[in-house]
C-alpha cells in the first residue's frame, strides 16, 4: 500500500480513531495531537500490517499503545493498576470499589499460569504482540489466542462476581 493507501485509511478511519482517542483522553484537543502520531506510526508500520484484523481494529491498537506512551510520559509515577484498569476498558462496575476489582483481577491472574498473566500485564503496559512473542519466545498468534482467552475468562468472571459491568 503506497501513499495514496494511507490516504484512504486516514479519510475511511480518522473519525472513528478521533473519536475512539477522545473516549480515553476525555480531551479533544489531546485526542487530535494523538490521532497525528497515530497515523504516522500507521504510516511507518504500513509495510509490515499483515492483514491478520481489519484495518481499523490495527489502527485502534496502535491509537491505544500511542495513547498509553503518552499516559507514561506524562504520569511516570502511573501504576500497573491504572493501566490494568484502562487495558480491561474501564468496564468496572460504578458502585464497585475499583482497587478491590483490581485486587481481584491480579487474584484471578495469579491463578492463571505464568506465561497467560505474563501476557496480560504486558498488554496492559502497552506491548505489542510481536514484543510479546519476542520476550516469552512464542508465535504472535499464540500471544493473542492466550490473551483473548484470559481476557474472555476474566471478564466472565468478574460479570459473575459482580466486578464488570456489560452496560457500559
Amino acid at each position: 500500500m503506497g501513499k495514496s493507501g494511507i490516504e484512504e485509511l486516514y479519510l475511511a478511519y480518522k473519525q472513528d480513531v478521533y473519536r475512539y482517542l477522545c473516549s480515553l483522553t476525555h480531551n479533544p484537543a489531546d485526542a487530535e495531537d494523538l490521532l497525528s502520531e497515530t497515523f504516522l506510526r500507521a504510516f511507518r508500520r504500513l509495510p509490515f500490517f499483515r492483514g491478520d484484523c481489519a484495518a481499523k481494529t490495527w489502527l485502534f491498537g496502535i491509537a491505544r499503545n500511542v495513547w498509553l506512551e503518552s499516559l507514561r510520559k506524562r504520569r511516570p509515577s502511573l501504576d500497573l493498576d491504572d493501566l490494568l484498569d484502562w487495558y480491561l476498558e474501564d468496564r468496572l462496575s460504578a458502585d464497585s470499589d475499583a482497587r478491590a476489582a483490581l485486587r481481584r483481577v491480579r487474584e484471578l491472574l495469579a491463578q492463571k499460569d505464568e506465561r497467560s498473566s505474563r501476557i496480560i500485564f504486558l498488554r496492559a503496559e502497552g506491548y505489542t504482540y510481536a514484543e510479546i512473542s519476542a520476550q516469552l519466545g512464542i508465535s504472535e498468534n499464540s500471544a493473542r489466542v492466550i490473551e483473548h482467552r484470559t481476557r474472555t475468562w476474566l471478564k466472565a468472571t468478574l460479570q459473575k462476581e459482580g466486578y464488570w459491568d456489560e452496560s457500559k
